[in-house]
């Protein structure tokens, strides 16, 4: 869940950033705990890095604050269950004694009134109206709105790219507008809103930034989501936030007024922040090897299997705030003390070679491993709208290569930005040359001749995924 596309506008501004590492910092010592670049630099060397050390790491999260992280495939499946590791910040100890200053960039992760930060009884209260609007029936019944939207955007491209000069941004002429107009109808948030939130929830996440931009973000979020709950009370619908609203005005209310606006800012900034990197993330893999395309074209892959091999290989959550120990636990021979913040690093444990084998670096839609990736999570918290993400994810790459079957990256791969933050994993801007359209009478898109090509024929990787989950419920991107 993160991303900060654009320079915000108004109370908050992406351009306060917290100081990152000196250039050409040496790597830190192996028995030193392993500090975290805020600014994303690196991420996956970082991953491979600490995958490297062992199960359970030592790290130092922004404004010096101890940590760890959990990087293994079957130790960080065991932690996500674990019955003494909770989620509440009343467990965490440095927030508990007020060692954490005001305006620290993780601390909305730690304190946000939703199911990500409670336990129990709490926990599948919060939870409860999230899995009945992301329900597989009500997913099913989107597709044919998620193909609309898609076609529309693919539509629209050429003449993005014919202003750009013959390039354009992939990631905000179509994997960002797909997901947030799709989440944004299923919750019930107006378009005058949607732009703004999506600015916000970036930089919400953004963990390069200073502490007085973190503050005014915060509260210009929860100002916006108050908005956005007014308009429902005052025109309630067939909506997630018309649902909680109910629930909130109820005789015997089922949840306050926080915790309404905290469940919203989840549900958008999870519901298409991630979607929206998973499908960077994977033309990035396609465009980079385009071998991997032509399995898909030939048969020998589907886009299912691009879909699952993309959250394995390059997680959009690298790194997800937090858990706790509630006592001092013995994780591969690393004591994780009681009250310390756990991230989980899926980006890491997506690159176990114990389980995925001595090449799990390399992208290969071919792949089948004996487990499934823990991208979505694992045990109660699994995320309540995986099969939303898959959906959409599949039904976009699969059309926009049947569209654009020549698409390329417009620049090197080194000139690609990273998300100022640790906790996604994508790029600020994917510019990208469309090619043909390979439609009846299609014609270059963007000014440049190419060869047909026969457009990809697999399945779209819609079909929810076994084992994302013990509760049987619905599972999404972030974690619930």
């Amino acid at each position: 869940m993160t991303e900060a596309d654009a320079p915000s506008s108004g109370t908050a501004s992406s351009s306060g950033t917290a100081p990152g590492p000196a250039p050409n910092t040496p790597p830190p010592s192996p028995s030193a705990p392993y500090p975290l670049d805020p600014t994303g630099a690196g991420l996956r060397e970082t991953a491979q890095e600490l995958q490297a050390r062992g199960p359970a790491v030592p790290v130092v999260l922004p404004g010096g604050v101890p940590g760890h992280a959990v990087t293994r495939h079957h130790a960080l499946r065991d932690f996500l269950v674990h019955p003494e590791v909770a989620k509440d910040a009343c467990h965490f100890a440095a927030l508990r004694e007020g060692r954490i200053p005001p305006g620290w960039q993780l601390t909305t992760f730690a304190t946000v009134d939703g199911m990500t930060t409670a336990d129990g009884a709490d926990h599948r209260r919060l939870r409860e109206p999230v899995v009945k609007a992301l329900s597989p029936r009500r997913v099913a019944a989107l597709r044919p709105r998620v193909e609309r939207l898609t076609a529309e955007l693919l539509d629209g491209l050429p003449a993005l790219a014919a202003q750009g000069g013959g390039t354009v941004d992939l990631r905000q002429g179509f994997a960002y507008p797909l997901p947030m107009r799709v989440i944004s109808e299923l919750i019930g948030v107006d378009e005058e809103f949607r732009d703004r939130l999506h600015e916000l929830s970036g930089l919400v996440v953004n963990t390069a930034i200073d502490p007085e931009t973190v503050l005014a973000a915060n509260r210009e979020l929860v100002a916006v989501l108050a908005q956005v709950v007014a308009a429902r009370r005052a025109a309630p619908g067939d909506d997630l936030t018309s649902a909680l609203i109910a629930a909130c005005d109820a005789a015997e209310a089922r949840l306050s007024e926080q915790e309404l606006i905290g469940t919203l800012l989840l549900t958008i900034a999870a519901g298409h922040q991630t979607t929206l990197d998973l499908i960077i993330n994977a033309v990035r893999a396609l465009c980079a090897d385009r071998g991997q395309l032509e399995l898909v074209r030939s048969g020998r892959a589907d886009w299912a299997d691009v879909v699952e091999e993309t959250l394995r290989h390059d997680s959009p959550v690298a790194n997800f705030p937090f858990r706790y120990p509630t006592r001092d636990l013995d994780i591969g021979g690393t004591v994780v003390p009681q009250g310390s913040p756990v991230l989980a690093a899926y980006g890491a444990a997506g690159l176990d070679p114990e389980v995925y084998g001595p090449d799990a670096d390399r992208f290969d839609v071919t792949r089948r491993p004996a487990v499934r990736h823990l991208a979505f999570g694992h045990g109660a918290h699994v995320c309540p709208g995986a099969p939303l993400a898959r959906l959409e994810a599949g039904i976009a790459l699969r059309a926009l290569f049947d569209r654009f079957p020549d698409l390329a990256l417009a620049v090197p791969e080194a000139d690609l930005a990273p998300l100022p933050t640790f906790v996604g994993n994508s790029v600020t801007e994917f510019p990208v040359r469309l090619g043909r359209d390979a439609r009846p009478g299609g014609k270059p898109a963007d000014g440049r001749e190419g060869p047909a090509a026969d457009p990809g024929h697999g399945q779209d990787g819609s079909a929810a995924a076994p084992g994302d989950g013990q509760d049987g419920s619905a599972t999404s991107p972030g974690a619930g």
